[in-house]
């Protein structure tokens, strides 16, 4: 592995220590990762109140356990000057959008500014956060000069490795997804592949150029978002022409080339919602606009709105007045065995039936209840029963809702309703026990 070109002459793959900035599902996995393989890890973040939990061996993300915590070697620190350590920097901080779609790069631009500020020379830092073409080197690498007076490729190197990690999906995390990597020379690509091989099992991609990685990471979630939204207007059309979109795909899956791994739903999560956004962003910022993929996005965004609009249908049917009824929301999460509530979409739902006067009680099984409470202003319910319900939503897939018992669903006031979202239920039994049924 030849580093003549490389500003570092540390061989990042077995020496080094590792600085990762952010300990969010990203950050976290990494620091425990690398610290699994013998390597001086330090965990950067600027909440004291995570940190703190961190070093007292606790688990706030609740994706670990308090066992591997309390295990790690890597050290936690809201001190940064503890960058100077470091051979390598990886920033691994959130990109959001705001109500209009636009990035915001306040978090990069300010990780790199951290950084600059307290880096040492012959530094390696790499952005694994989703941006936009171009964000690496347009806007994470004049954050650092400025802060360090270094320059790049003299005093430090620069890549991009996107996350790719799934949280919730066993055989999708750190080490079971290959990752992309790409530098600002050919020898940074090599040093920073060589450190992601001792962690990523499934071996890594090399990408000729920081913004081919980038671009690639974003059109991941936007073939996603696309695909997702056409299953997503099928149903919605379905629905009005009286077919049910779920046979509609299945019947046309038979055929050899048809992709039939998508399903209606709502479009949540930290990536598929964002994500298209700024690739859009990127584009448009060259001079092209993506229809397709800002279609598609509005497509998913009013996915929620159908389903309050079969809610009321479903009312309608039973004879339940909105302003009277009392609702069951089954999972609030925003994808199935999985707490994370924060960019889940039923709060649209929710808002959209209590302006109808409709009262909403909510039951997660993995989702913090005092969480839930403050975010959706609802009431939890802890333990499942339809006693004392007009109806049930099930709005996230979680597992635990296989094992609901039809028989249980009698509990519901005079004619109950069940609209599924995730399609936990099966239409035929819940019709045989005359029971109200809409998916979506």
């Amino acid at each position: 592995m030849s580093h003549a070109t490389s500003a570092t002459d540390t061989d990042l793959a077995t020496e080094g220590t590792i600085c990762v900035v952010g300990l969010g599902y990203v950050g976290l996995p990494l620091a425990l990762a690398f610290a699994e393989e013998g390597r001086d890890v330090i965990g950067f973040d600027v909440s004291a109140e995570k940190v703190e939990q961190f070093q007292n061996g606790e688990d706030p993300t609740g994706d670990f356990g308090a066992d591997k915590i309390a295990a790690t070697e890597a050290t936690f620190t809201v001190d940064p000057t503890a960058i100077g350590e470091a051979d390598v920097v990886i920033i691994a901080v959130p990109t959001p959008v705001d109500g209009h779609g636009t990035p915001n790069l306040d978090y990069i631009t300010g990780a790199g500014e951290t950084v600059g500020e307290h880096m040492s020379p012959r530094t390696t830092v790499v952005l694994e956060s989703t941006v936009y073409p171009g964000v690496t080197r347009e806007e994470l690498v004049p954050a650092i000069e400025k802060a360090s007076g270094f320059t790049l490729g003299e005093e430090f190197e620069v890549g991009y490795s996107p996350e790719r990690v799934s949280p919730g999906d066993a055989g999708r995390g750190l080490r079971d997804v290959q990752k992309i990597v790409s530098g600002n020379t050919t020898a940074a690509r090599e040093q920073i592949a060589g450190l992601y091989e001792t962690v990523v099992d499934a071996g890594v991609y090399c990408a000729p150029d920081i913004k081919t990685a980038e671009a690639a990471k974003a059109i991941e979630n936007v073939q996603r978002d696309i695909n997702i939204a056409l299953v997503n207007e099928l149903a919605i059309a379905s629905e009005h022409m009286g077919l049910d979109a779920r046979e509609v795909l299945k019947a046309a899956g038979t055929k050899w080339n048809f992709h039939d791994e998508y399903r209606p739903g709502l479009v949540g999560g930290h990536c598929i919602p964002v994500d298209p956004h700024l690739f859009a962003y990127g584009s448009e910022q060259a001079g092209f606009v993506p229809e397709l993929v800002e279609q598609a996005r509005d497509i998913n965004e009013y996915v929620p709105s159908h389903v309050a609009e079969l809610v009321r249908k479903a009312m309608n049917d039973t004879g339940n007045v909105p302003k009277d009824s009392r609702v069951l929301l089954l999972g609030v999460a925003y994808k199935g065995n999985v707490g994370d509530i924060r960019t889940s979409k039923v709060d649209k739902i929710i808002e959209d039936l209590q302006g109808y006067g409709v009262e909403i009680v909510a039951h997660d099984p993995h989702a913090d209840d005092d969480a839930v409470r403050t975010n959706f202003g609802v009431e939890v319910q802890e333990d499942v029963s339809f006693e004392g319900y007009d109806g049930v939503i099930v709005g996230t897939g979680h597992d635990a809702f296989d094992d609901i018992d039809v028989a249980d669903l009698g509990g519901l006031n005079g004619d109950g309703f069940v609209v599924d979202v995730p399609g936990v239920f099966d239409q035929d039994t819940l019709g045989a026990a005359g029971i109200a049924y809409r998916r979506l």
